[in-house]
């Protein structure tokens, strides 16, 4: 195994940045998303559950969906918020199934969480800039009937995508072995 900390997947782990503004108003094309998301979806997931699906918006279609999207907020953020969602350039909603049962939900979530990082660090190794949001409307019924959400599925996220010209600054991490532990046996054999 290469520890080498200059590998290019550490490097792109440690460079990427989530791009929140500032894309250039160029259409993402179709074809990229999904190449990205047929790497992506090689995340560990239990059971091959492969518990998600995805909704893409693309660039053409972006200002109708601003305006729908717009509609389920109260009317004095209506104008904040068609200009919010048409900031990014295409936008990747990831929908994710919804298990009654606690372990197979968290299992899921895991899955998807990591389908998503997956995705995200292959989109930047691109130059497509991405920002995975969870604002409260993936929660919001009307969001999720517009969409064609279905009973059993819950939105994870809505991804902005779009191509950018400044990358943030990166921001500091706390070292691991600031949050590591070793186990210690209480009892001795």
């Amino acid at each position: 195994m290469n520890n080498n900390k200059t590998s290019a997947l550490s490097r792109i782990i440690r460079e990427r940045r989530s791009i929140k503004m500032g894309y250039k108003n160029i259409p993402v094309p179709q074809e990229l998303v999904l190449e990205l998301l047929n790497d992506a979806v090689y995340a560990p997931n239990h059971k091959l559950r492969e518990p998600w699906r995805f909704i893409f918006v693309p660039t053409a279609s972006k200002q109708l969906f601003a305006l729908e999207m717009a509609q389920h907020y109260p009317e004095d953020m209506f104008e904040n918020r068609i200009k919010y969602f048409n900031e990014p350039d295409a936008y990747l909603i990831i929908v994710m199934t919804d298990s009654d049962n606690q372990k197979q939900r968290d299992e899921d979530y895991g899955a998807v969480s990591s389908m998503i990082q997956n995705f995200q660090l292959l989109a930047w190794e691109r130059g497509l800039g991405s920002v995975w949001k969870t604002n409260m409307h993936i929660y919001d019924p009307n969001v999720m009937e517009m969409l064609g959400v279905q009973p059993g599925e819950r939105i994870a996220g809505f991804i902005h995508l779009g191509f950018f010209d400044e990358t943030p600054e990166g921001k500091p991490r706390t070292p691991a072995e600031e949050k590591f532990t070793v186990y210690e046996p209480k009892y001795d054999l």
